[in-house]
């Protein structure tokens, strides 16, 4: 079984994934806009992703741009997780997916090892974990 993430956007996911594949040194594969599909959306919006892919050691993270006639609102029920083996790289990604967002709990230890929590600029909500 696998799980991960398909996270959808407010027409910034070309944005958020590039930020993120900076970040974690992975990759966008597979994208598809809305460009030649039969769906309806502003002409402006054909460029925008319906589908596209993260794709990196250990990170694979799908995402797209909504259409603008479906409602999207910032929400608390997901958190991405990312788990790293040393301290110094998790702060450093930590630091990254903060800056320009919001800080809910530093990075610091904790009683298992380092964590902080934070929503990024794209407003997407992250837990950053090292057990070291």
């Amino acid at each position: 079984m696998k799980v991960q993430a398909y996270l959808a956007f407010n027409g910034n996911c070309q944005q958020a994934l590039n930020f993120y594949g900076e970040l974690f040194n992975a990759d966008l594969k597979n994208k598809i806009t809305y460009e030649d599909k039969k769906v309806d959306v502003p002409q402006d919006y054909r460029k925008k992703l319906q589908h596209a892919e993260l794709k990196g050691k250990k990170v694979h993270i799908m995402g797209y741009d909504a259409t603008p006639d479906t409602p999207l609102h910032h929400g608390s029920n997901i958190h991405m997780s990312v788990d790293l083996n040393d301290v110094d790289d998790a702060e450093n990604v930590f630091k990254n997916l903060a800056k320009h967002g919001t800080t809910h709990h530093d990075f610091r230890e904790r009683e298992w090892g380092y964590f902080g929590r934070c929503t990024d600029k794209f407003g997407i909500n992250w837990m950053v974990n090292c057990n070291c």
